[in-house]
């Protein structure tokens, strides 16, 4: 083992704060959970309308960057060759910027959305339908992807253009900080994100984990216990592990291929013997809403809830600040895995290719088994938000692949896809932390060092179940990532302030393709000096 490798202050510091947050929440569950709601309200209810900016920004911002100038650099040394094809680049940003969260939210978000609509719509109403079948799309569309995408533009630019043997946060921020990011500010800004990190990681086991416990007690008869869902989180622990350990190539693309594999056939099963006119029709005319009220979506919040005559619906806070909470919380992760996976693609591919990919999932998803749900539920066919109100949403999720042809089959493919899918997200996160932890990275990251973070993914979240309080670290994360909506500012102007004097100072910033050869920059530098 090469402990030298290992930033010790950030490793230990992330430790101590986890410990530090959950240790009382172990002891004093209930007092420690009711601060951290209200912590929660607080944040979402004042500073809403931050993270909102921040959705909004992040996609105008990387729309221009990506048809600017800066959008042709690419990410390497001239000859360089794609590390990974389309596919499987696709396959794993989409993996790892999801997880099982897209098989629970897909399904049954639009329930939801139909028992309390958006803008004071009346509760199930044809135009409740509506926001229904669109609101999902939105919530985890372009701007859920333009926040992921932000932070892999400096994490990348210096990692392979100027050949910084780092994947950290702090170091992305350089340009702007300088010499800070080398101490303590360079240390806090990195446990901030490993704490987000872990706290996000456990919205997604609070999630995946109750669902294929579901999946499991009706293919098996086995109980929804606490003990069945501790097997399952060690099962994926195990697997994730594997993976992990494996690195790149051989552990988290294999698992991501698999992954949507998978995914295309239980779409496709779904679209060919589900209702395969009312999903298409649904989809697209969903489509059509979401560009007709994108920026109303993007930007409402309320603001006369307080005046008499206003209907509160409080759907802002509960849904979109909550969304782009959850996703600036994933983005420096997402964007650090990105950007590891994009050698030889240019600026503008990484950026198109996120948001896009990302997307376009995302609307198959939605369009495809939330739409199913959709119409079981206006057909008659199945209630299915009757049931979900009785029985909880994970029950309403295996009891919606019920109503399909060969059910048991089909419940088996959805587990069998949701434990991947939990898998390849924690594969991918216990790699970028145990990147974050080391001074310099040979090729991947240390594999003790990526085997140690994938247990600890684990255990808190083990720990916490066990208690009945994962929400309580689900919300601690939300809380904890605000600090990162003055961090995700930096990293844009990081990226812009680095690459425009490097194309200023390069011969080649006139090419359909920018390649930046920063040596050379540097002796014309030191040349100028003398």
């Amino acid at each position: 083992m090469n402990f030298k490798l290992i930033d010790w202050p950030t490793f230990l510091g992330a430790l101590v704060i986890l410990l530090g947050v959950s240790l009382p929440l172990i002891i004093f569950p209930e007092a420690g959970a009711e601060v951290i709601n209200e912590a929660n309200v607080f944040m979402t209810g004042n500073f809403g309308i931050l993270y909102l900016l921040l959705g909004l920004a992040s996609f105008i911002f990387l729309l221009f960057v990506a048809f600017s100038k800066n959008g042709r650099i690419k990410l390497g040394n001239k000859e360089e060759k794609k590390e990974f094809n389309t596919f499987s680049w696709a396959a794993m940003l989409f993996a790892a910027g999801i997880g099982s969260s897209i098989l629970y939210w897909g399904m049954i978000e639009w329930a939801y959305y139909y028992q309390g609509p958006p803008f004071g719509v009346e509760a199930k109403s044809k135009e409740a339908i509506q926001w229904a079948s669109s609101y999902g799309i939105f919530h985890w569309g372009p701007i859920a992807w333009a926040i992921y995408t932000l932070p892999a533009l400096p994490i990348a630019y210096f990692y392979y253009v100027r050949k910084k043997p780092v994947l950290k946060i702090s170091e992305a921020v350089r340009p702007i900080l300088g010499n800070l990011v080398d101490g303590p500010v360079g240390v806090i800004i990195d446990i901030l994100f490993m704490f987000g990190l872990m706290g996000g990681a456990g919205t997604t086991l609070a999630l995946g984990t109750p669902m294929i416990a579901e999946g499991i007690h009706d293919l098996t008869g086995i109980p929804v216990t606490l003990g069945l869902k501790a097997g399952i989180m060690l099962l994926c622990t195990l697997i994730f592990a594997i993976s992990a350990y494996s690195g790149l190539r051989r552990g988290i693309k294999i698992l991501s291929d698999i992954n949507i594999w998978l995914t295309i056939i239980l779409m496709a099963f779904v679209f060919i013997f589900g209702p395969t006119l009312f999903i298409s029709e649904t989809t697209f005319s969903s489509l059509g809403i979401l560009a007709d009220n994108f920026f109303r979506m993007a930007t409402w919040l309320e603001p006369f809830r307080n005046f008499g005559g206003f209907t509160e619906t409080g759907f802002p806070e509960s849904w979109t600040v909550f969304y782009w909470a959850w996703w600036v919380v994933y983005a420096p992760f997402v964007g650090l895995f990105v950007a590891r996976i994009s050698r030889g693609r240019t600026i503008r591919e990484m950026i198109l290719g996120t948001m896009i990919y990302g997307t376009f999932g995302c609307i198959l998803f939605f369009g495809i088994l939330g739409n199913f749900g959709l119409y079981l539920q206006l057909s008659g066919s199945f209630d299915v938000i009757g049931f979900m109100n009785d029985n909880g949403a994970p029950a309403a999720i295996i009891a919606i692949l019920h109503q399909l042809p060969m059910a048991d089959m089909i419940v088996g493919l959805f587990t069998i896809l949701a434990v991947i899918f939990l898998s390849t997200t924690f594969d991918s996160s216990s790699y970028i932390l145990a990147a974050v932890v080391q001074k310099r990275i040979k090729g991947e990251p240390l594999r003790w060092n990526r085997l140690f973070w994938a247990f600890t993914l684990c255990l808190l979240p083990l720990v916490l179940m066990f208690i009945g309080d994962l929400k309580a670290l689900q919300t601690a994360s939300i809380v904890a990532g605000f600090p990162l909506i003055l961090i995700m500012f930096l990293l844009a102007w990081s990226f812009m302030k680095a690459s425009n004097y490097d194309m200023q100072a390069s011969r080649d910033f006139k090419s359909p393709t920018i390649h930046i050869n920063r040596k050379e920059i540097e002796e014309r530098s030191n040349q100028s000096k003398y």
